[in-house]
């Protein structure tokens, strides 16, 4: 008998307890309803603010419970894990206002500084507890950029612009955020549901492999881990044990952060010694000036191409070979910031999908460089 021959009996008694699960999942609900904050066995992360959990809503609607099984069914058939552990962890889950609010996009209407939020994350408190992470996990840096040609002060600038080297890493319980959005998503924008609904179902293998209880682990109101804010997805993908303890711990290991974040570049293409920008001075005309915007930050220009067309790149620019990207960030109503982007400014942001991220960490790794 196959593998999928044998799940079947059990698949098929699954599905037929679909029709009791809302009922089921309810007496659950109802019982895991207390907070689970004071009863979690963890050792503390790096995070130095330990909030109370956001407010939740212990249940969620008949139809939502109702579709848990559904997925259970699914997802056990695809992974081979027990349907009844799928359920018993679905039943767990807080139904989260807060988190259908912050996934929203923000207000049209206001304009982007660049200026406004660089100064969000180059300032003194931040470069220094970079400058100490930096020398505490110095060997590690040092290994990673051997390893992956990622630049020590890129990994460092990263783990400071999303979580402040841990001090904030998210107060949701992971579980509760990716099952709020795989299961009732907010209108109003794109359905990304189904994107959650893949990082729910990483969530929940990384947990069973790493023998974690799915109510411990906790992240941003999108469901993103540990010092680097890694996606569950992106954990099972780029997540690499380099501390070699046989685990991947993006909460606790500074090793781990680091190797994964490196990995993680790498894996998109960073090219070793290459810089992330240029300096330029944008064309006068406004067509040619469009024409090098039009692609965004996808690098299609060479340097010759943005000298015809009227951009004035700096001497390490004109020597650059590959390809750039004209990048506008704007400074509210003042006049625009301009850089010519590489590959690897490209690459950092596959991390996080903005021009203003990525010149925000390239702004934060110069500074950590500098104070060295």
């Amino acid at each position: 008998m196959s593998r999928k021959q044998g799940r079947r009996p059990a698949l098929r008694a699954a599905a037929l307890a679909l029709g009791t699960w809302a009922a089921l999942s309810e007496s659950a609900a109802a019982m895991a309803a207390p907070s689970h904050a004071g009863a979690s066995s963890r050792t503390p992360a790096p995070a130095t603010h330990r909030a109370a959990h956001p407010t939740s809503s212990p249940s969620f609607t008949r139809a939502q419970r109702a579709a848990f099984g559904a997925f259970a069914v699914d997802f056990a058939a695809r992974e081979g894990v027990p349907v009844d552990w799928v359920l018993a962890q679905l039943g767990k889950a807080h139904h989260v206002a807060a988190v259908r609010r912050l996934v929203m996009p923000p207000p049209t209407g206001q304009p982007k500084n660049w200026q406004a939020y660089r100064e969000r994350f180059v300032e003194p408190q931040r470069i220094g507890a970079g400058l100490a992470f930096w020398r505490d996990h110095e060997a590690w840096l040092q290994r990673a950029e051997a390893e992956y040609g990622v630049p020590p002060q890129i990994v460092v600038a990263i783990v400071g612009v999303e979580t402040f080297y841990g001090r904030i890493a998210g107060n949701f319980r992971v579980l509760d955020a990716l099952t709020t959005l795989t299961f009732d998503f907010p209108p109003g924008r794109k359905d990304r549901s189904a994107f959650y609904r893949s990082e729910l179902e990483s969530f929940l293998l990384w947990c069973r492999r790493e023998s974690l209880d799915p109510t411990e682990p906790r992240g941003s109101y999108a469901g993103a881990i540990g010092l680097p804010q890694f996606m569950p997805g992106s954990l099972a993908r780029y997540g690499v044990d380099f501390d070699g303890d046989g685990h991947v711990d993006l909460r606790r290991s500074a090793a781990d952060a680091i190797g994964s974040v490196a990995n993680y570049l790498g894996q998109f293409g960073w090219q070793r010694d290459m810089p992330a920008t240029f300096d330029v001075e944008p064309p006068t005309a406004d067509d040619e000036r469009a024409a090098l915007l039009a692609p965004d930050i996808v690098p299609s220009f060479s340097a010759a191409q943005m000298t015809e067309r009227g951009a004035r790149l700096s001497p390490a620019g004109l020597a650059h070979v590959g390809p750039l990207a004209l990048v506008a960030l704007e400074n509210g109503g003042g006049k625009p910031s301009y850089f010519a982007g590489s590959a690897n400014f490209y690459v950092i942001t596959r991390y996080n999908w903005s021009s203003y991220y990525a010149m925000a960490v390239i702004a934060l790794a110069e500074a950590l460089a500098a104070a060295r």
